[in-house]
């Protein structure tokens, strides 16, 4: 069966119109004849949604009860049954009640797009998982209800419904988005210009991007190849040479002069993976684009100008910015170089080429040691100076049986073979003394350094020639065996080590105690410049212009001329090594250590600051919540009292006594109500800050309960309370134990069955008490056991009567403080049981004052 199409409204804020602009879609398409049917819209009372209505059929609602509260929600299995040809359903974010088919309404489209039926829905920005959190740090507003963006990226078309602040805000001023109570508070809060704005900019964004990604697999499916000029994409091609600073901010310079331009850095590393391009100078230079808010890529490649001409067209590149040639004068005469033959083979690309400092100062190549190592040498030369005379009394001895031609070939298989032992010196020892032992002893005329004919000559010229060629060939064998197993040791060493530090395994001192380890160094040191420090040449090496950041080893150095070796990092940062000199060879590696060295400072650093920041945002965080939480309750105590007490002081009305003392009752139970919640934010407030008092001493659970029940009034009416005569004491704060189990009772006969009621239990086990609060409510799923114990949270409540949800998040506080533990359990049958663990009392628990105090509790409870 084929999958159905779905089709997105996406808005910026609510009221732009969606579901207006989804039921006017479903009304052309049934004006065409196709078989529509409105599987859920919710209108809100606008009555020109309602008028859009007419004319569809509307699939029944599926009817759901929970914790007492009646809902309506989609019914896909009707929809599926229905069979229409496209379903109209609203709200793609939403959350279903608990008990239904999915947790989530877009899993319930899943399903009906799997049917081959089309859907067309709506969508708000701020539902986006990937910007839940921007939206709330514009808003203030968390947003419970989310979509994963690779939902809506599978869409089938995804349209903007846009509008302007100013409108929306128009719309909202004549009541055509929310009841006429809620606009003032809407216009000063979530509707408020900026926020409008940066709503619509985000959701224009998350647009573009999508087109994008649908124009890309457009021409990927068509095998388009040239570039097509939709949005301006910069390409700026690295080598790891210091002149790449210059190019990236060239670069960035020219995707900033077009608005919603991109930025690309891509460094290409030939396929033999021998390439000398400076780790530390790729890492700042990535660091710079990323910062510059572009992206930086790596690809494989032999040809160079191929490979950046094949990157730039994959991201349908518009510009491509190359630096100026490092190359001498003469290698140009002989070679064109990456950039000219870049820009012969671009096509409609545009090249730049920059200028830069280090332009025809030639690249700068270690001296690369010998291929082979001396012992070969040695052994080279000791084979040429004993084998070439034997060779020779060998071929004396059969002199007349060999031609000339003979004996030159088995001179040349003895320089073969010294070259392939000993490499291109001692093959040049070989090929010079064996091209005279042949003159004297076998060219005519014999014991003379004379030859009479040419063809002679010629055969000793190839004869040298060869023993040359095969020993220059031996020897970069060699080199390039060398190379490449430094190289593999090099990758897997740097491989680990990015991981290392990626992971966060590392620390900068972890790093070069590793990096002195592995060159066998005295010290190395990681010093940073001094912030009031100047960047001139004359303070380079005055010790008041750095400070150690860590050190590895030995004594440290105090400055960079202090040790046998520095690599520079950046203008701040510097690593000194102290002990033997690197080789040239080891350069790579050690910039490569330097440059990783100063990414975990600086991820360090960066933990460090998330720390600090993260009470900060914690507390900013709650205090939000707060206030979004408390504004209700606050709100309606207050007013249910100063109402009642208004109506009592006046004069135009003569109450009854009843009516008197009906209105006494109910301002006191507001202001009861009112002071409970103080009293729960103050309780919270004490325990982040870590200043509640707990005054624990031995308490009977058989005393604390039935207070607790009594404490609810009538509520705890039908609780029933079944705790063991014999069950030891708990060494706890009564005062806190009885508010711990007044919330769970409370919490436990508003959410349980009408039908049966609310079971308090205790039982012992070794050293701790386990005090059960039981009822047959529908329970809490699993995944949502711990969001329950977060302040401010109401989990599936629809409603602010409830209370600002401090209630668990506070009985937990309020346990863990007196050493125990508070954790949900399912009801057997179907509900759900808090569980609340205390130590028991023990006289090892207390103090030798309260042991008195003990006895004595002991003996009044005895009488």
């Amino acid at each position: 069966m084929t999958r159905g199409r779905l089709r997105v409204y996406l808005g910026a804020a609510p009221g732009v119109g969606k579901t207006y602009a989804m039921l006017g879609e479903g009304q052309r398409r049934y004006g065409r004849g196709t078989d529509v049917v409105v599987g859920f819209v919710e209108c809100h009372g606008r009555p020109r949604t309602l008028e859009l209505l007419e004319g569809l059929e509307t699939v029944h609602r599926k009817t759901m009860e929970y914790r007492g509260a009646t809902f309506t929600e989609l019914d896909a299995g009707a929809v599926i049954a229905r069979a229409p040809q496209v379903a109209l359903i609203d709200e793609l974010a939403h959350t279903n009640v608990p008990g239904s088919r999915h947790d989530k309404r877009w899993q319930d489209i899943e399903d009906i797009l799997e049917a081959g039926i089309d859907v067309i829905t709506t969508l708000n920005i701020q539902h986006l998982d990937s910007l839940n959190d921007v939206v709330e740090q514009i808003t203030g507003v968390p947003q419970r209800e989310t979509v994963p963006d690779e939902v809506v990226r599978r869409a089938d078309q995804v349209e903007l419904v846009d509008m302007t602040p100013e409108a929306l805000r128009r719309r909202m001023a004549h009541g055509n988005i929310y009841q006429a109570e809620k606009v003032d508070a809407a216009l000063s809060n979530y509707f408020r210009v900026g926020n409008l704005t940066a709503l619509r900019e985000l959701a224009l964004l998350w647009l573009a991007d999508k087109v994008d990604d649908q124009l890309d697999r457009y021409r990927a499916d068509h095998r388009i190849s040239t570039t097509w000029e939709a949005r301006e994409r910069v390409v700026v091609a690295l080598t790891g040479g210091p002149e790449g600073d210059t190019l990236i901010r060239r670069a960035a310079r020219i995707a900033d002069r077009a608005k919603g331009s991109d930025l690309f850095a891509v460094h290409v590393t030939v396929g033999d993976g021998l390439t000398g391009a400076s780790p530390a100078n790729l890492a700042r230079q990535r660091a710079l684009v990323e910062s510059l808010g572009g992206t930086y890529h790596q690809v494989v490649g032999e040809d160079i100008p191929q490979a950046l001409l094949d990157f730039a067209r994959g991201v349908n590149a518009t510009q491509l910015v190359l630096g100026a040639s490092r190359r001498g004068r003469l290698a140009q005469l002989f070679s064109r170089g990456v950039g000219v033959t870049t820009t012969a083979l671009s096509g409609t690309i545009d090249v730049h080429m920059v200028s830069h400092e280090e332009v025809s100062q030639g690249r700068r190549r270690s001296v690369r040691a010998g291929g082979l190592t001396k012992v070969r040498q040695i052994a080279g030369f000791g084979l040429a100076a004993a084998g070439l005379p034997l060779l020779t009394l060998l071929l004396n001895n059969l002199r007349g049986q060999l031609s000339l031609a003979s004996e030159i070939l088995l001179f040349l298989v003895a320089v073969v073979a010294v070259a392939l032992a000993g490499g291109l010196y001692p093959a040049l020892f070989a090929a010079i003394f064996g091209s005279l032992l042949l003159n004297y002893f076998f060219t005519p005329p014999i014991y003379e350094f004379t030859i009479n004919e040419w063809e002679n000559v010629l055969a000793l010229a190839a004869f040298i020639l060869v023993g040359v060629a095969v020993s220059v060939v031996v020897d970069i064998a060699a080199r390039r065996t060398r190379e490449a197993a430094r190289a593999s040791a090099d990758a897997e060493m740097l491989s680990h080590l990015a991981g290392s530090v990626l992971r966060g395994q590392s620390t900068p001192h972890d790093l070069l105690e590793r990096l002195r380890e592995t060159f066998g160094l005295d010290s190395a040191t990681l010093l940073e410049r001094r912030p009031e420090a100047p960047l001139t040449p004359g303070r380079q090496a005055d010790p008041d212009c750095w400070r150690i950041v860590t050190n590895a080893g030995a004594e440290p150095c105090s400055s960079p001329d202090e040790g046998a070796a520095e690599i520079a990092i950046d203008d701040d940062l510097t690593l000194v090594l102290r002990g033997r000199t690197p080789s040239a060879a080891d350069q790579r590696v050690l910039e490569a250590f330097a440059a990783q060295a100063a990414l975990a400072l600086r991820q360090h650093r960066l933990t460090e600051e998330a720390e600090q920041a993260r009470p900060l945002a914690a507390a900013d965080r709650m205090r939000t919540a707060l206030l979004a939480a408390v504004s209700h309750d606050l709100r309606s105590p207050l007013a249910s009292a100063k109402a009642a007490v208004e109506s009592l002081r006046t004069a135009e009305v003569t109450w009854t006594d009843r009516e008197r003392d009906e209105l006494l009752a109910t301002a006191d139970e507001s202001l009861d109500r009112l002071a409970r919640l103080v009293a729960n934010l103050l309780d919270m407030s004490r325990l982040q800050a870590g200043l509640l008092g707990v005054s624990a001493q031995p308490v009977a659970v058989g005393e604390v309960v039935p207070y607790a029940v009594d404490d609810l009034g009538p509520a705890g009416a039908g609780v029933r309370v079944r705790i063991p005569a014999e069950l030891p004491d708990v060494f706890a704060d009564p005062a806190l134990l009885e508010r711990v189990l007044v919330n769970l009772v409370s919490n436990a006969v508003r959410y349980g069955s009408a039908e049966q009621p609310v079971l308090v239990t205790a039982s012992s086990h070794a050293d701790r008490v386990e005090v059960r609060v039981v009822d047959r409510g529908p329970g809490i799923p699993q995944a949502d056991r711990d969001r329950v114990f977060l302040p401010f949270q109401r989990l599936g409540d629809r409603d602010n009567e409830t209370g600002v949800g401090l209630g668990l998040a506070l009985s937990r506080g309020l346990v863990e403080a007196m050493d125990g533990t508070l954790e949900p359990d399912d009801t057997p049958g179907g509900g759900l049981t808090m569980v609340v663990t205390l130590p028991a009392y023990t006289t090892d628990l207390a103090d030798p004052m309260l042991t008195s105090r003990v006895d004595s509790v002991r003996e009044r409870r005895a009488r």
